[in-house]
Protein backbone atom coordinates (compact mmCIF):
# COMPACT_ATOMS: atom_id res chain seq x y z
CA UNK A 1 0.00 0.00 0.00
CA UNK A 2 2.11 3.22 -0.90
CA UNK A 3 0.87 6.12 1.24
CA UNK A 4 1.73 9.56 1.05
CA UNK A 5 2.97 11.90 3.81
CA UNK A 6 2.35 15.33 3.97
CA UNK A 7 3.73 18.01 6.17
CA UNK A 8 1.49 21.50 7.37
CA UNK A 9 -0.72 21.33 4.52
CA UNK A 10 -1.94 25.09 4.99
CA UNK A 11 -4.98 24.76 2.87
CA UNK A 12 -3.37 23.79 -0.27
CA UNK A 13 -5.13 20.72 -1.30
CA UNK A 14 -5.72 21.49 -5.39
CA UNK A 15 -2.06 21.37 -5.24
CA UNK A 16 -1.06 18.59 -2.88
CA UNK A 17 -3.52 16.85 -5.15
CA UNK A 18 -2.40 18.02 -8.36
CA UNK A 19 1.24 16.91 -7.36
CA UNK A 20 0.24 13.55 -6.83
CA UNK A 21 -1.62 12.84 -9.62
CA UNK A 22 1.55 13.98 -11.53
CA UNK A 23 3.48 11.70 -9.20
CA UNK A 24 1.26 8.85 -10.35
CA UNK A 25 1.26 9.70 -14.00
CA UNK A 26 5.15 9.99 -14.24
CA UNK A 27 5.80 6.62 -11.76
CA UNK A 28 2.86 4.51 -13.04
CA UNK A 29 2.04 3.70 -9.62
CA UNK A 30 -1.38 4.34 -7.58
CA UNK A 31 -0.89 6.15 -3.91
CA UNK A 32 -3.89 4.70 -1.96
CA UNK A 33 -3.74 7.10 1.13
CA UNK A 34 -2.97 10.68 1.86
CA UNK A 35 -2.28 11.51 4.99
CA UNK A 36 -1.37 14.97 6.50
CA UNK A 37 0.17 16.12 10.05
CA UNK A 38 -1.50 19.03 10.78
CA UNK A 39 -2.46 23.03 10.02
CA UNK A 40 -4.83 21.37 7.60
CA UNK A 41 -7.44 24.29 7.68
CA UNK A 42 -10.79 22.70 6.74
CA UNK A 43 -12.16 26.09 6.24
CA UNK A 44 -15.42 25.72 4.67
CA UNK A 45 -16.36 29.55 4.91
CA UNK A 46 -15.54 32.94 5.82
CA UNK A 47 -17.15 32.36 9.00
CA UNK A 48 -14.72 29.43 9.87
CA UNK A 49 -11.60 31.57 8.58
CA UNK A 50 -12.44 33.95 11.66
CA UNK A 51 -12.07 31.16 14.63
CA UNK A 52 -7.99 30.05 13.18
CA UNK A 53 -5.94 31.83 15.11
CA UNK A 54 -3.22 33.81 12.66
CA UNK A 55 -3.62 37.68 12.08
CA UNK A 56 -6.00 38.98 10.00
CA UNK A 57 -3.74 39.77 7.03
CA UNK A 58 -2.79 36.21 6.53
CA UNK A 59 -6.67 34.61 6.79
CA UNK A 60 -6.56 32.80 3.43
CA UNK A 61 -9.38 30.90 2.11
CA UNK A 62 -7.47 28.83 -0.14
CA UNK A 63 -8.96 25.60 -1.57
CA UNK A 64 -10.72 22.93 1.02
CA UNK A 65 -14.03 25.06 0.58
CA UNK A 66 -14.01 23.70 -3.22
CA UNK A 67 -14.06 19.85 -1.75
CA UNK A 68 -17.03 20.50 1.34
CA UNK A 69 -19.37 22.25 -1.47
CA UNK A 70 -18.86 19.14 -3.89
CA UNK A 71 -17.33 21.71 -6.73
CA UNK A 72 -14.56 19.18 -6.87
CA UNK A 73 -13.83 15.47 -4.79
CA UNK A 74 -10.86 14.21 -3.02
CA UNK A 75 -8.86 11.86 -5.76
CA UNK A 76 -7.63 10.13 -3.08
CA UNK A 77 -8.91 8.65 0.53
CA UNK A 78 -7.03 11.31 2.99
CA UNK A 79 -6.75 11.17 6.85
CA UNK A 80 -5.41 14.22 8.52
CA UNK A 81 -5.28 15.48 12.20
CA UNK A 82 -5.39 18.91 13.73
CA UNK A 83 -2.74 21.63 14.11
CA UNK A 84 -2.48 25.01 15.31
CA UNK A 85 -3.69 26.74 12.65
CA UNK A 86 -7.26 25.00 12.11
CA UNK A 87 -10.87 26.15 11.44
CA UNK A 88 -11.46 25.14 15.15
CA UNK A 89 -14.54 25.22 15.36
CA UNK A 90 -15.57 22.88 12.69
CA UNK A 91 -13.24 21.02 14.38
CA UNK A 92 -15.07 20.97 17.34
CA UNK A 93 -18.08 19.65 15.77
CA UNK A 94 -16.02 16.43 15.43
CA UNK A 95 -14.23 15.48 18.72
CA UNK A 96 -14.09 11.65 17.84
CA UNK A 97 -13.12 12.23 14.03
CA UNK A 98 -15.12 12.30 11.25
CA UNK A 99 -15.91 13.18 7.31
CA UNK A 100 -15.15 16.89 6.38
CA UNK A 101 -15.82 16.03 3.33
CA UNK A 102 -16.23 13.63 1.03
CA UNK A 103 -13.18 11.09 1.50
CA UNK A 104 -11.58 13.60 3.89
CA UNK A 105 -11.91 12.29 7.26
CA UNK A 106 -10.11 13.54 10.30
CA UNK A 107 -9.36 11.63 13.48
CA UNK A 108 -10.57 14.07 16.30
CA UNK A 109 -8.62 14.98 18.97
CA UNK A 110 -7.22 11.79 19.43
CA UNK A 111 -8.06 8.60 17.27
CA UNK A 112 -6.93 5.25 15.40
CA UNK A 113 -8.47 3.57 12.86
CA UNK A 114 -7.84 0.56 10.53
CA UNK A 115 -7.06 1.20 6.65
CA UNK A 116 -6.67 -1.63 5.05
CA UNK A 117 -5.25 -3.40 7.96
CA UNK A 118 -2.92 -0.61 8.85
CA UNK A 119 -3.93 0.81 12.10
CA UNK A 120 -3.09 4.51 12.32
CA UNK A 121 -3.10 6.74 15.33
CA UNK A 122 -3.25 9.91 16.01
CA UNK A 123 -3.11 13.07 18.24
CA UNK A 124 -4.25 16.62 17.54
CA UNK A 125 -2.89 20.42 18.43
CA UNK A 126 -0.02 21.39 20.13
CA UNK A 127 1.52 21.03 23.64
CA UNK A 128 0.70 23.60 26.26
CA UNK A 129 1.59 23.02 30.26
CA UNK A 130 -0.66 25.35 31.06
CA UNK A 131 -3.76 24.04 29.29
CA UNK A 132 -2.50 20.41 29.32
CA UNK A 133 -4.64 19.23 32.27
CA UNK A 134 -7.74 21.41 31.95
CA UNK A 135 -10.95 19.93 30.23
CA UNK A 136 -12.78 20.81 27.00
CA UNK A 137 -14.57 24.04 28.22
CA UNK A 138 -13.91 26.13 25.15
CA UNK A 139 -16.93 26.39 22.29
CA UNK A 140 -17.24 29.04 19.52
CA UNK A 141 -17.45 31.93 19.28
CA UNK A 142 -14.13 32.45 20.89
CA UNK A 143 -12.06 35.02 22.37
CA UNK A 144 -8.18 35.21 21.34
CA UNK A 145 -7.72 33.19 24.39
CA UNK A 146 -9.58 30.27 23.99
CA UNK A 147 -9.46 30.32 19.92
CA UNK A 148 -5.51 29.36 20.83
CA UNK A 149 -6.40 27.11 23.84
CA UNK A 150 -8.69 25.41 21.88
CA UNK A 151 -6.20 23.34 19.88
CA UNK A 152 -3.88 22.80 22.88
CA UNK A 153 -3.84 19.07 23.77
CA UNK A 154 -5.33 17.60 26.90
CA UNK A 155 -4.11 14.80 29.51
CA UNK A 156 -7.22 12.56 28.82
CA UNK A 157 -6.65 11.83 24.79
CA UNK A 158 -2.78 11.02 25.77
CA UNK A 159 -4.28 8.95 28.64
CA UNK A 160 -6.68 7.15 26.27
CA UNK A 161 -4.01 6.36 23.52
CA UNK A 162 -1.62 5.34 26.58
CA UNK A 163 -3.88 2.18 27.11
CA UNK A 164 -3.34 0.99 23.41
CA UNK A 165 -2.27 -2.86 22.89
CA UNK A 166 -0.75 -3.91 20.70
CA UNK A 167 0.76 -0.44 19.24
CA UNK A 168 -0.12 1.36 15.98
CA UNK A 169 1.26 0.95 12.87
CA UNK A 170 1.44 4.43 12.17
CA UNK A 171 1.32 7.19 14.47
CA UNK A 172 0.88 10.99 14.11
CA UNK A 173 1.10 14.29 15.30
CA UNK A 174 1.64 17.88 14.93
CA UNK A 175 4.01 18.41 17.51
CA UNK A 176 7.68 16.61 17.78
CA UNK A 177 8.25 13.88 20.36
CA UNK A 178 10.39 16.01 22.60
CA UNK A 179 14.11 15.23 22.92
CA UNK A 180 13.54 13.41 19.10
CA UNK A 181 16.41 15.42 17.86
CA UNK A 182 18.85 13.48 19.63
CA UNK A 183 18.37 10.30 17.47
CA UNK A 184 18.82 12.28 14.12
CA UNK A 185 21.13 14.80 12.59
CA UNK A 186 20.97 17.23 14.65
CA UNK A 187 24.33 19.32 13.68
CA UNK A 188 22.52 19.69 9.94
CA UNK A 189 18.83 20.92 11.52
CA UNK A 190 21.09 23.34 13.51
CA UNK A 191 22.58 23.96 9.94
CA UNK A 192 19.09 25.07 8.72
CA UNK A 193 17.28 26.07 12.19
CA UNK A 194 19.85 28.06 14.31
CA UNK A 195 17.05 29.25 16.00
CA UNK A 196 16.15 25.63 17.53
CA UNK A 197 19.57 25.72 19.46
CA UNK A 198 18.47 26.94 22.98
CA UNK A 199 15.77 24.59 23.47
CA UNK A 200 17.46 21.36 22.44
CA UNK A 201 20.15 22.36 24.57
CA UNK A 202 17.16 23.04 27.50
CA UNK A 203 15.54 19.80 26.65
CA UNK A 204 12.16 21.95 25.35
CA UNK A 205 12.18 21.31 21.58
CA UNK A 206 9.15 19.06 21.09
CA UNK A 207 6.05 17.94 23.06
CA UNK A 208 6.68 15.96 26.38
CA UNK A 209 3.21 13.95 26.41
CA UNK A 210 4.42 12.98 22.80
CA UNK A 211 7.70 11.55 23.82
CA UNK A 212 5.77 10.04 26.41
CA UNK A 213 3.55 8.21 24.06
CA UNK A 214 6.12 7.31 21.71
CA UNK A 215 8.34 5.12 24.72
CA UNK A 216 4.73 3.80 25.22
CA UNK A 217 3.32 2.84 21.95
CA UNK A 218 6.96 2.06 19.61
CA UNK A 219 5.30 2.15 16.65
CA UNK A 220 7.37 1.24 14.06
CA UNK A 221 6.53 4.89 12.00
CA UNK A 222 6.23 8.29 14.01
CA UNK A 223 5.10 11.41 11.67
CA UNK A 224 5.10 15.07 12.33
CA UNK A 225 5.04 18.58 10.94
CA UNK A 226 4.79 21.77 12.61
CA UNK A 227 8.43 23.43 12.88
CA UNK A 228 8.80 23.82 9.26
CA UNK A 229 11.53 21.30 8.28
CA UNK A 230 12.38 18.13 7.08
CA UNK A 231 14.40 16.24 9.93
CA UNK A 232 14.59 11.93 10.36
CA UNK A 233 15.66 10.18 13.32
CA UNK A 234 15.90 6.54 13.86
CA UNK A 235 14.33 5.87 18.05
CA UNK A 236 15.78 2.02 19.39
CA UNK A 237 13.77 0.80 22.02
CA UNK A 238 15.43 -2.65 22.37
CA UNK A 239 17.18 -5.14 19.93
CA UNK A 240 14.54 -6.04 17.79
CA UNK A 241 11.61 -3.27 17.66
CA UNK A 242 12.55 0.93 16.87
CA UNK A 243 10.61 4.32 15.52
CA UNK A 244 11.38 5.42 12.31
CA UNK A 245 10.55 9.39 12.49
CA UNK A 246 10.18 11.74 10.27
CA UNK A 247 8.68 15.34 10.56
CA UNK A 248 8.16 17.32 6.94
CA UNK A 249 8.32 21.02 5.86
CA UNK A 250 5.20 22.56 4.83
CA UNK A 251 3.39 23.00 1.72
CA UNK A 252 5.88 25.46 -0.35
CA UNK A 253 8.27 25.38 -3.57
CA UNK A 254 11.61 23.77 -2.98
CA UNK A 255 10.33 22.55 0.00
CA UNK A 256 10.44 19.09 1.33
CA UNK A 257 6.68 18.26 2.35
CA UNK A 258 5.75 15.23 0.61
CA UNK A 259 7.07 11.51 1.30
CA UNK A 260 5.70 8.46 -0.37
CA UNK A 261 5.92 5.61 1.56
CA UNK A 262 5.01 1.59 1.05
CA UNK A 263 3.66 -0.19 3.61
CA UNK A 264 2.03 -3.91 3.02
CA UNK A 265 -1.30 -4.19 3.33
CA UNK A 266 -4.53 -6.54 3.82
CA UNK A 267 -4.97 -6.01 -0.30
CA UNK A 268 -1.59 -6.13 -0.98
CA UNK A 269 -0.85 -9.40 -2.96
CA UNK A 270 -2.68 -10.91 -6.42
CA UNK A 271 -5.83 -11.65 -3.66
CA UNK A 272 -6.28 -7.98 -3.08
CA UNK A 273 -5.82 -6.81 -6.49
CA UNK A 274 -9.13 -4.40 -7.28
CA UNK A 275 -10.19 -4.33 -2.91
CA UNK A 276 -11.24 -0.60 -2.21
CA UNK A 277 -9.11 1.28 0.25
CA UNK A 278 -11.29 1.25 3.30
CA UNK A 279 -11.99 2.92 6.75
CA UNK A 280 -12.63 1.26 9.38
CA UNK A 281 -13.31 1.94 13.24
CA UNK A 282 -10.63 0.70 15.57
CA UNK A 283 -12.11 -1.67 18.32
CA UNK A 284 -10.09 -1.43 20.87
CA UNK A 285 -10.37 2.34 20.43
CA UNK A 286 -13.92 2.36 20.70
CA UNK A 287 -13.87 0.72 23.48
CA UNK A 288 -11.09 2.51 25.48
CA UNK A 289 -13.75 5.75 24.59
CA UNK A 290 -16.78 4.02 25.92
CA UNK A 291 -14.71 2.90 29.29
CA UNK A 292 -12.95 6.11 29.68
CA UNK A 293 -16.15 8.39 29.10
CA UNK A 294 -16.83 9.45 32.93
CA UNK A 295 -13.18 11.07 32.30
CA UNK A 296 -14.69 13.66 30.33
CA UNK A 297 -13.83 17.14 31.99
CA UNK A 298 -15.56 20.82 30.43
CA UNK A 299 -13.69 22.40 33.53
CA UNK A 300 -11.12 25.84 32.83
CA UNK A 301 -9.25 23.79 35.73
CA UNK A 302 -6.59 21.38 36.56
CA UNK A 303 -7.99 17.67 36.57
CA UNK A 304 -6.31 14.76 37.08
CA UNK A 305 -6.54 10.90 35.25
CA UNK A 306 -6.76 7.95 37.34
CA UNK A 307 -3.74 6.29 38.37
CA UNK A 308 -2.06 3.64 40.62
CA UNK A 309 -2.43 3.82 44.43
CA UNK A 310 -5.95 5.82 43.61
CA UNK A 311 -7.65 3.29 45.73
CA UNK A 312 -10.43 1.04 44.47
CA UNK A 313 -10.83 3.24 40.96
CA UNK A 314 -10.02 1.40 37.88
CA UNK A 315 -6.83 3.26 36.73
CA UNK A 316 -5.85 0.82 34.11
CA UNK A 317 -8.82 1.33 30.82
CA UNK A 318 -6.73 -1.20 28.41
CA UNK A 319 -10.01 -3.42 27.27
CA UNK A 320 -10.58 -7.11 28.12
CA UNK A 321 -12.29 -9.41 24.99
CA UNK A 322 -15.46 -9.39 26.93
CA UNK A 323 -15.83 -5.20 26.60
CA UNK A 324 -14.59 -5.34 22.72
CA UNK A 325 -17.04 -8.08 22.12
CA UNK A 326 -19.88 -5.64 23.72
CA UNK A 327 -19.00 -2.71 21.76
CA UNK A 328 -18.60 -5.16 18.93
CA UNK A 329 -22.30 -6.28 19.38
CA UNK A 330 -23.27 -2.38 19.30
CA UNK A 331 -21.97 -1.96 16.25
CA UNK A 332 -23.79 -4.96 14.93
CA UNK A 333 -20.10 -6.85 14.14
CA UNK A 334 -19.43 -3.81 11.47
CA UNK A 335 -16.61 -1.34 11.98
CA UNK A 336 -16.73 0.14 9.09
CA UNK A 337 -16.99 3.76 9.16
CA UNK A 338 -20.01 5.21 7.54
CA UNK A 339 -19.96 7.54 4.43
CA UNK A 340 -22.47 9.86 6.37
CA UNK A 341 -20.41 13.35 6.04
CA UNK A 342 -23.36 16.07 5.67
CA UNK A 343 -23.03 19.71 5.30
CA UNK A 344 -24.42 21.86 7.67
CA UNK A 345 -22.64 25.18 6.64
CA UNK A 346 -22.93 27.26 3.33
CA UNK A 347 -19.69 26.71 1.48
CA UNK A 348 -17.69 30.16 0.64
CA UNK A 349 -18.58 31.72 -2.62
CA UNK A 350 -15.84 33.73 -4.27
CA UNK A 351 -16.64 37.11 -5.51
CA UNK A 352 -15.83 37.74 -9.45
CA UNK A 353 -13.40 40.23 -8.19
CA UNK A 354 -12.33 37.86 -5.36
CA UNK A 355 -12.72 40.90 -2.32
CA UNK A 356 -15.05 40.97 0.59
CA UNK A 357 -15.95 43.13 3.17
CA UNK A 358 -14.31 41.79 6.42
CA UNK A 359 -15.77 43.80 8.79
CA UNK A 360 -19.26 42.27 8.61
CA UNK A 361 -17.96 38.69 9.05
CA UNK A 362 -18.49 37.19 12.53
CA UNK A 363 -17.65 33.73 13.85
CA UNK A 364 -20.24 31.46 14.03
CA UNK A 365 -21.75 30.06 17.16
CA UNK A 366 -21.70 26.43 17.90
CA UNK A 367 -22.99 23.77 16.21
CA UNK A 368 -23.33 20.07 16.74
CA UNK A 369 -22.53 17.40 14.25
CA UNK A 370 -24.91 13.94 13.24
CA UNK A 371 -21.76 12.45 12.36
CA UNK A 372 -20.56 13.05 16.50
CA UNK A 373 -24.25 12.30 17.31
CA UNK A 374 -24.05 9.25 15.84
CA UNK A 375 -21.05 7.64 17.02
CA UNK A 376 -21.95 9.11 20.53
CA UNK A 377 -25.70 6.84 20.36
CA UNK A 378 -23.61 4.15 18.75
CA UNK A 379 -20.82 4.23 21.91
CA UNK A 380 -23.34 5.51 25.17
CA UNK A 381 -20.94 8.20 25.34
CA UNK A 382 -20.86 12.01 25.36
CA UNK A 383 -20.17 15.18 23.36
CA UNK A 384 -17.96 17.43 25.06
CA UNK A 385 -19.11 20.22 23.02
CA UNK A 386 -22.79 19.45 23.90
CA UNK A 387 -21.56 19.08 27.32
CA UNK A 388 -19.77 22.50 27.47
CA UNK A 389 -22.76 24.54 25.80
CA UNK A 390 -25.17 22.89 28.14
CA UNK A 391 -23.52 23.80 30.99
CA UNK A 392 -22.91 27.15 30.65
CA UNK A 393 -26.92 27.91 29.40
CA UNK A 394 -26.20 27.91 26.06
CA UNK A 395 -28.92 26.59 23.93
CA UNK A 396 -27.90 23.70 21.49
CA UNK A 397 -27.93 24.48 17.99
CA UNK A 398 -28.92 22.02 15.60
CA UNK A 399 -27.97 23.43 11.66
CA UNK A 400 -30.92 23.34 9.30
CA UNK A 401 -28.78 24.12 6.50
CA UNK A 402 -28.58 20.61 4.49
CA UNK A 403 -26.99 21.26 1.03
CA UNK A 404 -28.06 17.95 -0.97
CA UNK A 405 -25.59 19.02 -3.81
CA UNK A 406 -23.77 16.17 -5.21
CA UNK A 407 -22.15 14.23 -7.49
CA UNK A 408 -24.84 13.86 -10.26
CA UNK A 409 -23.27 10.64 -11.12
CA UNK A 410 -23.94 8.81 -7.70
CA UNK A 411 -27.09 8.21 -6.43
CA UNK A 412 -27.79 9.87 -2.62
CA UNK A 413 -28.16 7.81 0.48
CA UNK A 414 -31.87 6.95 1.89
CA UNK A 415 -30.82 8.36 5.29
CA UNK A 416 -32.35 11.76 5.79
CA UNK A 417 -30.05 14.70 5.28
CA UNK A 418 -26.98 12.39 4.38
CA UNK A 419 -25.01 13.28 1.75
CA UNK A 420 -22.25 10.70 -0.30
CA UNK A 421 -20.62 12.83 -2.74
CA UNK A 422 -18.75 10.54 -4.64
CA UNK A 423 -5.55 16.43 -12.07
CA UNK A 424 -2.33 17.68 -12.73
CA UNK A 425 -1.16 21.04 -12.91
CA UNK A 426 2.76 21.67 -12.77
CA UNK A 427 3.11 22.56 -9.09
CA UNK A 428 2.82 26.43 -8.47
CA UNK A 429 2.83 27.49 -4.87
CA UNK A 430 2.80 30.63 -3.12
CA UNK A 431 5.80 32.62 -1.49
CA UNK A 432 8.07 31.42 1.24
CA UNK A 433 7.29 32.89 4.18
CA UNK A 434 9.92 34.01 7.12
CA UNK A 435 12.22 30.74 7.62
CA UNK A 436 15.44 31.42 7.41
CA UNK A 437 16.29 27.54 6.64
CA UNK A 438 18.59 27.34 3.67
CA UNK A 439 16.67 24.28 2.00
CA UNK A 440 18.46 24.71 -1.27
CA UNK A 441 21.24 21.77 -0.58
CA UNK A 442 21.04 20.11 -3.66
CA UNK A 443 19.35 16.73 -1.81
CA UNK A 444 16.07 17.75 -2.40
CA UNK A 445 13.66 17.29 -5.61
CA UNK A 446 11.85 20.40 -7.67
CA UNK A 447 8.47 19.18 -6.74
CA UNK A 448 9.28 19.10 -2.65
CA UNK A 449 9.31 15.39 -2.81
CA UNK A 450 12.13 13.09 -2.58
CA UNK A 451 12.20 8.96 -2.37
CA UNK A 452 11.80 7.64 1.09
CA UNK A 453 14.97 5.67 1.47
CA UNK A 454 17.08 5.49 4.84
CA UNK A 455 16.46 6.64 8.19
CA UNK A 456 20.02 7.60 10.17
CA UNK A 457 21.99 4.69 10.79
CA UNK A 458 21.50 3.20 14.34
CA UNK A 459 24.67 4.65 15.20
CA UNK A 460 24.03 7.85 13.63
CA UNK A 461 21.98 10.22 16.09
CA UNK A 462 -28.21 20.23 -7.22
CA UNK A 463 -30.78 23.24 -5.44
CA UNK A 464 -30.17 22.97 -1.89
CA UNK A 465 -32.89 21.94 0.74
CA UNK A 466 -33.39 23.01 4.17
CA UNK A 467 -33.96 20.56 6.34
CA UNK A 468 -34.08 20.38 10.34
CA UNK A 469 -31.60 17.57 11.87
CA UNK A 470 -33.14 17.73 15.68
CA UNK A 471 -34.90 14.30 15.05
CA UNK A 472 -32.03 12.66 14.85
CA UNK A 473 -29.93 15.04 17.99
CA UNK A 474 -31.05 12.87 21.01
CA UNK A 475 -30.14 14.18 24.83
CA UNK A 476 -26.95 13.67 25.79
CA UNK A 477 -26.11 10.93 28.34
CA UNK A 478 -24.67 12.19 31.50
CA UNK A 479 -22.07 10.12 33.40
CA UNK A 480 -20.75 11.12 36.49
CA UNK A 481 -17.29 12.07 37.00
CA UNK A 482 -14.62 12.02 39.50
CA UNK A 483 -14.22 14.78 41.62
CA UNK A 484 -11.25 16.88 39.81
CA UNK A 485 -7.99 17.91 42.11
CA UNK A 486 -7.83 21.65 43.30
CA UNK A 487 -7.16 24.29 40.47
CA UNK A 488 -3.43 24.92 41.88
CA UNK A 489 -2.88 21.69 41.29
CA UNK A 490 0.05 22.61 38.67
CA UNK A 491 1.14 20.08 36.10
CA UNK A 492 5.28 19.07 36.02
CA UNK A 493 5.30 19.66 32.04
CA UNK A 494 6.70 22.41 30.51
CA UNK A 495 5.60 24.42 28.28
CA UNK A 496 8.04 22.69 24.86
CA UNK A 497 7.12 25.13 21.97
CA UNK A 498 10.20 27.27 20.86
CA UNK A 499 8.99 30.86 21.60
CA UNK A 500 6.17 30.13 23.61
CA UNK A 501 4.08 32.66 25.77
CA UNK A 502 1.08 31.61 28.04
CA UNK A 503 -1.95 33.21 27.19
CA UNK A 504 -4.62 34.68 29.09
CA UNK A 505 -7.99 32.74 29.39
CA UNK A 506 -11.76 34.72 29.73
CA UNK A 507 -12.65 35.66 32.87
CA UNK A 508 -14.43 33.18 34.49
CA UNK A 509 -18.43 33.34 34.81
CA UNK A 510 -21.13 31.35 36.17
CA UNK A 511 -24.02 29.51 35.17
CA UNK A 512 -27.59 30.44 36.14
CA UNK A 513 -28.41 27.53 38.76
CA UNK A 514 -31.89 26.53 37.29
CA UNK A 515 -29.84 25.51 34.23
CA UNK A 516 -28.31 22.90 36.34
CA UNK A 517 -31.01 21.60 38.63
CA UNK A 518 -30.43 17.96 37.02
CA UNK A 519 -26.73 17.75 37.67
CA UNK A 520 -24.12 17.09 40.27
CA UNK A 521 -21.56 19.91 40.95
CA UNK A 522 -18.80 16.69 41.31
CA UNK A 523 -20.60 15.13 37.83
CA UNK A 524 -19.78 18.55 35.44
CA UNK A 525 -17.84 21.15 37.38
CA UNK A 526 -20.46 23.82 36.47
CA UNK A 527 -18.99 26.56 39.37
CA UNK A 528 -16.59 29.08 37.54
CA UNK A 529 -16.74 27.50 33.99
CA UNK A 530 -15.16 29.49 31.20
CA UNK A 531 -17.64 31.18 28.89
CA UNK A 532 -15.89 32.23 25.39
CA UNK A 533 -17.34 35.51 24.60
CA UNK A 534 -17.00 36.48 20.84
CA UNK A 535 -14.56 39.28 19.62
CA UNK A 536 -17.06 42.31 19.26
CA UNK A 537 -15.56 44.53 16.92
CA UNK A 538 -12.77 44.41 14.65
CA UNK A 539 -10.04 47.50 14.68
CA UNK A 540 -11.44 50.77 12.89
CA UNK A 541 -8.43 50.69 11.21
CA UNK A 542 -8.28 47.76 9.74
CA UNK A 543 -9.05 48.91 5.70
CA UNK A 544 -12.73 47.53 4.73
CA UNK A 545 -12.14 45.33 1.82
CA UNK A 546 -9.91 42.57 2.20
CA UNK A 547 -8.47 40.80 -1.13
CA UNK A 548 -8.49 36.73 -0.69
CA UNK A 549 -5.51 35.56 -3.37
CA UNK A 550 -6.07 31.74 -2.57
CA UNK A 551 -2.59 31.57 -1.96
CA UNK A 552 -0.41 30.44 1.11
CA UNK A 553 1.85 33.98 1.05
CA UNK A 554 4.25 34.73 3.51
CA UNK A 555 1.60 32.84 5.62
CA UNK A 556 2.30 32.36 9.80
CA UNK A 557 5.38 34.74 11.14
CA UNK A 558 6.80 33.84 14.27
CA UNK A 559 3.00 33.85 15.50
CA UNK A 560 3.37 29.91 14.53
CA UNK A 561 5.13 29.16 17.45
CA UNK A 562 1.84 28.78 19.57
Amino acid sequence: MKIAIEGCAHGELEKIYDLIGSIQEEQKVTIDLLICCGDFQSTRNLQDLQCMAVPQKHLDMCSFYKYYSGEKKAPILTLFIGGNHEASNYLQELPYGGWVAPNIYYLGYAGVVDCNGIRIGGISGIYKGHDFLKGRFEFPPYDEGSKRSVYHQRQIDVFRLRQLSPAVDIMLSHDWPRAITKYGNETQLLRFKPAFREDIETNRLGSAPCEELLRKLQPPYWFAAHLHCKFAALVEHSEDKCTKFLALDKCLPKRRFLQILDIPADFDGDEGKGKPVRLKYDLEWLTILSLTNHLISIRPTNGYMPGEGGGDERFNFTPSEEEKAKVLERFDNELTIPENFVRIAESYQPNDDGTVDMRSVQQPQAFLNPQTTFLCDKLNIDDPLRLAMLMTGHKLNTSTYVDRQSDKQEKEEPIKGVVRVPNADQLELGDDDDDNADDDNGEEEEQGIEALENWPEKQQLPVPTKLSLSSVLPQPKWRQQPDSLDSDHSTTLNDSTPNCSVLSLPTPQKTDENNISTLSESALAVDDLNLSSPAQQQDQDNPPVKKFKRRNQTIYTNDESD
